[in-house]
């Protein structure tokens, strides 16, 4: 056989077994849900959406931070590889307790303590070369929305309201603690915050709370 023709052949197959594996290659992830690896499969064809909870906004970033954002490039990055059109986006609370605390320790307004620390911490994303997400939503931009979502949660009566305060009600839904897998009567009041008297339910958590200004 003629060199040429025999080392055309050669490429011609070797685009082939490319081409074939290309196609046959499946993105696997593990499932927090059903705790098991299964092929990724987007809602949307061709399309993701990668929602990633971002940092609370009072101090500057640690070690912790770092790994969470590399870790989401590289997923980031990887599903753009793959060709798929993803949004982005990592919020900022920039609306807390602790930014409160550290404000009047300071004596700034806390909206412009986090809006510093914000900057601070994308600086820092971007020295580990981390891309910059589609969106990077705060708090204090969507109030109105929050409040309307919280209201609609009482009108369902899956919240309840003492004292200004709401707290979701764990028990009016059933299927909670089933993504981490953890059972509502294992978990143990006052581990992570302080015990509250007023909450139906020890696991009950607070979607909004009223500020009061003697606690800080």
């Amino acid at each position: 056989m003629d060199p040429s023709k025999q080392e055309t052949n050669q490429k011609k197959a070797s685009k082939t077994m490319a081409k074939k594996e290309t196609q046959e290659f499946q993105f696997v992830v593990y499932n927090t849900m059903t705790q098991q690896k299964e092929v990724f499969k987007p809602k949307t064809p061709g399309k993701v959406c990668m929602y990633v909870c971002g940092v609370t906004a009072y101090d500057f970033s640690h070690l912790g931070h770092a790994r969470a954002a590399v870790s989401f490039d590289v997923l980031y990055r990887y599903l753009k590889h793959l060709g798929y059109e993803v949004t982005y986006v990592r919020n900022f609370t920039d609306v807390d307790d602790k930014i409160i605390r550290r404000a009047n320790e300071t004596g700034e307004d806390p909206i412009s303590l986090s809006d510093r620390y914000c900057k601070e911490y994308n600086i820092d994303m971007s020295d580990l070369q981390c891309l910059s997400p589609t969106h990077e939503p705060r708090v204090s931009d969507h109030m109105e929305q929050i409040k309307d979502m919280i209201t609609e949660i009482i009108n369902k009566d899956f919240g309840y309201v003492v004292d200004g305060d709401v707290f979701f009600a764990v028990d009016k839904f059933p299927n909670y603690g089933k993504l981490s897998g953890q059972k509502l009567e294992n978990n143990r009041a006052g581990e992570r915050v302080a015990v509250d008297s007023r909450k139906r339910n020890p696991s009950d958590f607070a979607l909004w709370k009223v500020q009061n200004l003697l606690t800080y």
